[in-house]
């Protein structure tokens, strides 16, 4: 599943040694593998090779441009759902032919960028949106390609912080509002309705409730198509999971095998937007143990890095893998290691700012490594400079190389755009607060 191993009492991200990278570039530090992210893009399309899906990773889930580009040199395209994350993929030159762009909250600026790079598809998840579009599109002399996003209640089974297809989720329009939508775009001048969409979740680990949504969403496709000429994406979103504590994920196999008769008989062409499952897996955080620390019964192990490094475990009480860059091998997925128990902790002022609880690890000194696996989707890209903590370095192994793709930020960073001593400035046409003189 990944390229990161034990090897001589070391971990290896493919061919360099953890500790001695560890050293180089400092702590703490997110190290990415690109051989496997290629591995898990190669295994995906060949998984769904007899549907010729178009693949648009989801860039939220890890938007290093180095990332980026290797994604995209293996042929993916890009979902996108800011402006921010358009600039991304212009940055690099991804064509917009290869662009999904969705999101809940999509602002006019956001709408107009969309349209100026041609994106292929904008995924609309209300009415006041589609109008907005609508508007924007008429007043650019352009028709903007538009996939209606679906809430098809379907439960994924999965953390309910990342669940998006329930009725009370935010995301998307239940089929009858979808429907009365999707005419209506096909009937207007300014939109070509390209797409029926459904995304239920994150990290979901069964495949019925793909099956199920995408069920749905097909028959409502298969009324559209006489009025719709232009329906041509049956978009299944993303949201597989990955092994964090076990091998319970599902492989893509699997996934394919649960949604290839739905889309054949559709007629429609497969489009996808997975994120995590590409390089969840691809990354580690590299942390350096500062103390030992004994209370109440309990073993501390306080590191470098903290909850603004990695916030999964606090936000979703997320389990990642924890073991020590140099000693013995880490215990076989899903299996606890020998040592005795220990929370390991950073150094941020918050009880809620943990990395692991209760697990068995060996003994480790101060300046030893520890290696946080599982961290290539949603770690550095929900990190913040909570307590004025700078963001950590991401580093990019290929082989037997490296390079630090993202330098380390300084303090100096942090403060770069404030104005303390910014000149107050007067608002001339307020209007007089109610009861005040």
């Amino acid at each position: 599943m990944d390229r990161f191993r034990h090897h001589r009492d070391r971990l290896w991200c493919e061919e360099v040694p953890l500790d001695v990278l560890a050293r180089r570039v400092g702590t703490p530090a997110y190290v990415y593998s690109a051989g496997t992210i290629r591995d898990h893009v190669r295994r995906l399309r060949a998984a769904f090779a007899d549907l010729d899906p178009l693949v648009c990773y989801a860039v939220k889930a890890n938007g290093n441009l180095a990332v980026l580009r290797v994604l995209l040199e293996e042929g993916c395209g890009l979902d996108i759902v800011s402006g921010g994350e358009l600039a991304r993929a212009r940055r690099l030159g991804a064509p917009g032919a290869r662009i999904v762009f969705s999101g809940v909250g999509k602002t006019r600026a956001e709408m107009e960028a969309g349209l100026a790079a041609g994106v292929r598809l904008f995924n609309v998840e209300s009415e006041p949106e589609l109008d907005l579009l609508e508007q924007v599109a008429t007043a650019r002399g352009q028709v903007a390609p538009v996939g209606i996003r679906l809430n098809p209640d379907v439960d994924p089974r999965t953390h309910r912080h990342i669940t998006t297809g329930r009725r009370e989720n935010k995301f998307g329009v239940d089929l009858a509002a979808g429907e009365r939508l999707a005419r209506r775009a096909a009937r207007s001048p300014a939109l070509r309705l390209q797409a029926l969409q459904c995304h239920i979740g994150s990290q979901v680990t069964s495949v019925e409730p793909y099956a199920e949504a995408l069920g749905r969403v097909a028959a409502l496709a298969a009324r559209l198509r006489p009025e719709a000429p232009d329906l041509e994406w049956l978009d299944m979103g993303g949201g597989f999971g990955v092994w964090y504590r076990d091998q319970a994920a599902p492989g893509f196999e699997a996934y394919a095998a649960a949604v290839r008769p739905i889309v054949k008989a559709s007629g429609l062409r497969l489009l996808m937007e997975p994120g995590r499952v590409l390089v969840g897996n691809a990354g580690v955080l590299l942390a350096r143990v500062l103390y030992e620390k004994r209370g109440g019964g309990k073993r501390f192990v306080i590191v470098d890095a903290g909850m603004n490094d990695l916030l999964r475990p606090s936000l979703y009480d997320a389990y990642h893998r924890v073991w020590p860059a140099t000693g013995p091998p880490p215990p076989p997925l899903g299996e606890e290691g020998a040592g005795e128990r220990a929370d390991v902790v950073g150094p941020v002022c918050e009880s809620g700012d943990f990395l692991a609880r209760d697990r068995a690890l060996p003994p480790v000194a101060p300046g030893a490594v520890l290696a946080v696996f599982g961290v290539g989707a949603y770690g550095f890209a929900m990190a913040s400079t909570y307590n004025d903590r700078p963001r950590p370095c991401e580093v990019l192994v290929d082989g037997a190389r490296y390079a630090v793709v993202r330098e380390r930020e300084t303090h100096a960073d942090l403060m770069r755009l404030e104005r303390p001593d910014a000149p107050f400035q007067a608002v001339e046409d307020r209007a007089d607060p109610e009861g005040v003189a």
